[in-house]
């Protein structure tokens, strides 16, 4: 009856709740009340606003407890108490040899009391125009810097630091990558401005930040850039000096002038804003000049345009791992990817091994990069980088001539041609208004890919490049293959025209030694650098370079680039003599126009190899290469290749020697182009037939007579003008695409006539010795 009464007693309880619409709270749990009891299957795993609250206050102080822990263990620093690493170092591969040392700090501190106002105020206008009225920290500055970043289209960041900040980051360098060291500087920026005046925080700044040219402080930035102290710096110089500090190196004048002009008005139109000077003064200001750059004697030689490309990878970009600041006061251990023994045979070869006789003008440049990794191994960048400061291989640039060849050589493999694609290949040939003719003027019949790419045969390159572009716009297929292989997108003249398979483009040697590395691996491409890593005094890393690598063309269709491109290497085409290294080569002769550069990019399965030469005049244009060293013309395929021979005969001279990918079985053509639209194949001409188009001179003296060989030759002197003493014929025959020995008439015949093919080729030094053509070098038909 009880339990009856109970029951009914809870319903009309119940009821009389539900009536009056009011809803009973339900028994809390003991203990823990997770999760909560009487809510629905969300609410009762949400805490509620108790423990929310308990949490928050909680919280707050134990922050507000560290917060003041760290205060009162946080000493003030004086601006001569500031601590300077020793300069940090910079190995070869082997990370044992040294390469250099990197500047010590060059600081000298004065009191910043006797330094014109104009000085100080061009620093707070262009770093922090709220430094007199915020404590140390900037909330607005911080909350407006992480707004502008997140409307930011082009990628650019702005930082939130004070100036206080930024004096504080620049003792505790190193230590404010992290939250918890950005915490401490924030920590020490409002101790600072407790402990320290506005005019001596600004004081300490000015002895302390850098300012580039390995400046550190206003006095030694003052003689840096303009020779003075810097008590006598003009308001346009402060304004200057102001403008550089967030990238001192990037934005010096002598580096990028439109950038540090931008940086100076903006300097004194914020000074004008915030009411350090009027219109009228701002409007009288000059941009002002700078005194070059005093460098170290560390950058002198060859090798200080290795340590500059170092220093310059690890602190330049957004994404820059280091600021030159750093570098200088860490006293880390870089160790670099240079190989010292290969570097050395790149400064003999160029230094040494160029023929006597050339232009005061004349430049060569050498690049070897590691394809398994993207390291740079051996570099020539000039004779001194103190006395030539503009690199050769990642800063001068010249026409790639028919190293751009194999671009569209790798796009029609792509697109399903195979090597035996054949295309008739007349002396000349019109494609649209463009006239494009063979070097020699010779028709070369109807060839296949390989023969054309051996030969540097112009006109079937010209016909593939058309191909190769069907339904799209002419010349656009070869730049998009050359910007995969690794040719930057803004290299000058790389435009989508079909006579860019003639290399009208001008690259570095730098990236064209990257490219030839993607063809080395394969089609692998990976990123082109010369830092291996940094590491600590202590031995931790701090940074790895980049050698992961990215597929970017298919094995298959690389292992038949590299069979075509053996073909340059092998008897008959434009660069034979690079057969004597004794192992599989692949590679490519270029010569431009009028002869303005030549080079030979090549390359084995474990290195790939660029040498480039260049000439100037003497107001710094580009004009024709003067011949020297026998030959006439200098193509690709004369010095350039010989100091490729050179140089990887002593550096792989103790290596393994390995073989390329077996190229793809020999299928019949994919397609059958139409004849010739200008004109029918026709025959060999005669060795009395002059060629129909002649680049430069040619040589003007041929034999007397016509002598009958005991020899069938290998190869071709073809300057019988320029006597030399041949010691033996080769025993062995070069390796690569075999073709039919010619007859004794023909070989006799090619052996004195200058033999051509694609972009150019001069003749050889050789002789008559009475018996038969002797070879002292082999002969060039240089494309």
């Amino acid at each position: 009856m009880s339990n009856s009464r109970a029951k009914n007693g809870r319903t009309a309880g119940s009821g009389s709740a539900a009536r009056s619409g009011v809803k009973r709270k339900p028994p809390r749990k003991r203990g823990w009340n997770y999760p909560r009891a009487g809510y629905g299957p969300v609410r009762r795993w949400l805490p509620g606003w108790r423990f929310l609250l308990g949490t928050f206050v909680t919280g707050l102080a134990a922050v507000a407890g560290l917060v003041g822990a760290a205060y009162m263990l946080t000493d003030v620093p004086k601006p001569d108490e500031l601590a300077i690493a020793q300069s940090s170092t910079v190995y070869f591969a082997d990370g044992q040899t040294e390469l250099g040392t990197l500047s010590e700090v060059n600081r000298t501190i004065i009191d910043t009391t006797t330094l014109p106002t104009h000085v100080g105020d061009a620093v707070v206008a262009s770093e922090d125009r709220r430094f007199y009225s915020n404590a140390g920290i900037d909330p607005v500055g911080l909350v407006r810097a992480f707004w502008n970043n997140i409307r930011s289209s082009d990628g650019t960041r702005q930082g939130g630091s004070t100036l206080t900040q930024q004096y504080v980051e620049n003792y505790y360098l190193g230590k404010t990558t992290s939250y918890t060291g950005k915490a401490r500087e924030a920590i020490l920026a409002v101790k600072v401005e407790q402990e320290l005046t506005k005019p001596e925080i600004l004081g300490a700044y000015l002895n302390t930040i850098y300012f580039g040219r390995g400046a550190y402080g206003i006095e030694a930035a003052a003689q840096a850039y303009f020779g003075k102290s810097a008590v006598d710096l003009t308001l346009s110089e402060s304004a200057m000096l102001a403008g550089v500090i967030p990238a001192p190196s990037a934005w010096d004048p002598a580096v990028s002038p439109d950038q540090a002009q931008a940086r100076w008005a903006r300097t004194l139109d914020f000074m004008v804003e915030e009411g350090m000077i009027t219109q009228s003064e701002r409007d009288e200001q000059v941009f002002p000049e700078v005194v070059e750059q005093h460098r170290s004697d560390r950058y002198a030689g060859p090798n200080g345009y290795l340590l500059n490309m170092v220093v310059r990878e690890l602190t330049e970009g957004e994404d820059a791992p280091f600021t030159e600041d750093e570098l200088n006061r860490l006293g880390v251990s870089i160790v670099s990817t240079f190989d010292a023994g290969m570097q050395a045979a790149a400064v003999e070869t160029i230094e040494q091994g160029l023929p006597e006789g050339h232009a005061e003008g004349l430049r060569a440049t050498l690049v070897s990069i590691d394809p398994n990794t993207g390291g740079v191994k051996a570099l020539y960048g000039g004779t001194d980088f103190l006395t030539e400061g503009l690199n050769r291989a990642t800063q001068a640039v010249y026409q790639g001539g028919s190293t751009f060849k194999p671009f569209a050589l790798v796009a029609a493999l792509e697109q399903g041609m195979s090597l035996e694609e054949t295309f008739d290949s007349p002396g000349e040939l019109e494609i649209g208004d463009w006239t494009v003719g063979n070097f020699d003027g010779r028709d070369k019949g109807r060839i296949d890919l390989a023969e054309a790419t051996g030969g540097s045969v112009n006109t079937y390159y010209a016909q593939l490049n058309e191909a190769i572009s069907a339904g799209g716009e002419p010349g656009q297929a070869l730049v998009d293959t050359a910007i995969r292989a690794g040719l930057p997108a803004d290299t000058v003249g790389l435009v989508p025209v079909l006579s860019n398979v003639l290399g009208n483009a001008s690259p570095h040697a730098i990236d064209m030694a990257s490219v030839f590395s993607t063809y080395a691996a394969q089609g692998v491409k990976h990123t082109t650098h010369v830092v291996e890593s940094v590491q600590t005094a202590d031995g931790g890393q701090l940074y790895a370079g980049p050698t992961a690598g990215e597929r970017v063309f298919d094995a298959k269709v690389m292992a038949d680039a590299t069979y075509a491109m053996e073909q340059v290497v092998a008897r008959g085409g434009t660069a034979s003599q690079i057969s004597e290294l004794d192992r599989p080569v692949a590679g490519k002769t270029g010569s431009s126009q009028d002869y303005r550069s030549a080079s030979f990019a090549g390359y084995i399965p474990q290195l790939a190899t660029v040498v480039a030469l260049y000439q100037q005049g003497a107001d710094g244009t580009e004009e024709p290469i003067t011949p020297f060293g026998g030959y006439n013309p200098v193509a690709g395929g004369t010095i350039p290749a010989d100091l490729w021979l050179s140089y990887m005969s002593t550096v792989t001279a103790d290596w393994e020697i390995l073989d390329f990918p077996p190229r793809s079985t020999p299928t019949r053509p994919s397609r059958a182009p139409d004849p010739s639209p200008s004109e029918e194949p026709s025959e060999e001409p005669s060795p009395s037939e002059e060629p129909s188009q002649e680049p430069t001179e040619t040589p003007t003296e041929t034999p007397t007579e016509t002598p009958t060989p005991t020899d069938t030759p290998t190869t071709v002197p073809t300057d019988p003008s320029t006597p030399s003493d041949p010691t033996q014929v080769p025993s062995e025959q070069p390796t690569g695409r075999t073709t039919e020995l010619p007859t004794e008439i023909e070989s006799l015949r090619q052996a004195w006539e200058p033999r051509s093919a694609g972009d150019g080729a001069g003749p050889r030094p050789g002789r008559w010795d009475g018996r038969g053509l002797r070879r002292l070098i082999p002969a060039a038909t240089v494309g």
